[in-house]
């Protein structure tokens, strides 16, 4: 037997050896990467057949929760209600039941409107987002809402579609209730939670959900705000050519659907983004990738756009593909 004939019968026993062992076995994950038969850093949730489930008695609960059986239940869980969240992903529509309850709206509606430090220092624009971001009894209860997101998709990538068109479905609706601040009142800004129980917010509020989604399934972003214009919308990691102005960051605005990286919407009143914004950064982690088809997707539409308002016509070719993209994202 010539050597070359020995090394292939070694390559293939070498290579039966080893799978039959499995050391080239791919390990089963869910949507947040937890492995089969783990808990998940989000407490109660176990990997179960790549699907993340409650296992409090076998992974335990978060602080300020009590283990009922399987299932971790905070101070503020009374008075449910069923929430319907819509999402498009691919053109197709999806729905979430997602429970929120009385107790924890109303608590977040009595917390302190103000941020108090020991020194003469004043509270930034940031403080105050993170403040409403971070507070760790909200947390618990949105956390089952990052889960179903996983539970749907198994990449991030697809995760985050669906977080963000869901939360660009919510409808765009200024709160009718006011804080009295001395002999002022302004209008009450909501936590991310409050705005899933009311099923309404404004751009500010709309923005602080999505990064609290998209911070929990694991990628970088930050907060973009026009100060002329007084706008909030939200930045998440991507290539550099694909970010606004060459911050490294894709726009995704929150207020209404739109596709990510499309930063030429047109706002009440004619209104549109063309001020350099302030960049918050919120979260290390993942960058989308390359193979983003909502970057094309979006210099398409912005084409259409400019032809439209240099011609004022459309003809049917332009028609057609604007009613092709209004269907893959539920514009």
């Amino acid at each position: 037997m010539s050597l070359k004939k020995y090394f292939l019968v070694f390559l293939m026993v070498f290579l039966i050896t080893f799978v039959s062992a499995g050391f080239f076995q791919k390990y089963q994950t869910c949507g947040d990467g937890t492995k089969e038969g783990q808990c998940s850093i989000n407490l109660p949730y176990f990997c179960s057949e790549d699907i993340l489930i409650e296992k409090a008695s076998i992974c335990g609960c978060p602080n300020n929760t009590i283990m009922d059986k399987d299932t971790c239940v905070s101070l503020y869980q009374t008075n449910p209600k069923e929430v319907n969240l819509t999402y498009i992903l691919r053109g197709e529509e999806g729905k979430i039941l997602f429970t929120v309850y009385e107790g924890m709206s109303e608590f977040l509606f009595n917390s302190p409107r103000f941020i108090t430090y020991s020194s003469m220092q004043e509270a930034s624009r940031l403080d105050f987002k993170l403040r409403n971001i971070n507070e760790e009894n909200q947390r618990i209860l949105l956390i089952p809402l990052v889960v179903e997101i996983q539970n749907i998709a198994d990449n991030k990538v697809d995760q985050a579609r669906i977080a963000i068109s869901l939360v660009q479905q919510i409808p765009f609706e200024v709160s009718d209730e006011l804080i009295i601040l001395g002999n002022n009142s302004v209008n009450y800004s909501r936590y991310p939670y409050e705005v899933l129980y009311d099923g309404k917010g404004i751009c500010a509020s709309k923005s602080e959900l999505m990064v609290f989604l998209l911070r929990e399934i694991g990628y970088e972003t930050v907060f973009f705000y026009h100060r002329p214009e007084n706008h909030d919308s939200v930045g998440i990691k991507c290539p550099k050519e694909y970010g606004l102005l060459d911050t490294g960051y894709c726009f995704v605005e929150t207020t209404g659907p739109s596709i990510i990286t499309d930063d030429e919407n047109t706002y009440l009143e004619g209104v549109k983004l063309l001020s350099y914004p302030d960049i918050m950064g919120v979260s290390e982690g993942e960058s989308l990738g390359y193979y983003m088809y909502e970057y094309q997707d979006a210099k398409t539409l912005k084409r259409i756009r400019k032809g439209i308002e240099k011609t004022g016509k459309i003809n049917l070719i332009r028609h057609l593909k604007i009613s092709s993209l209004e269907e893959k994202y539920g514009l």
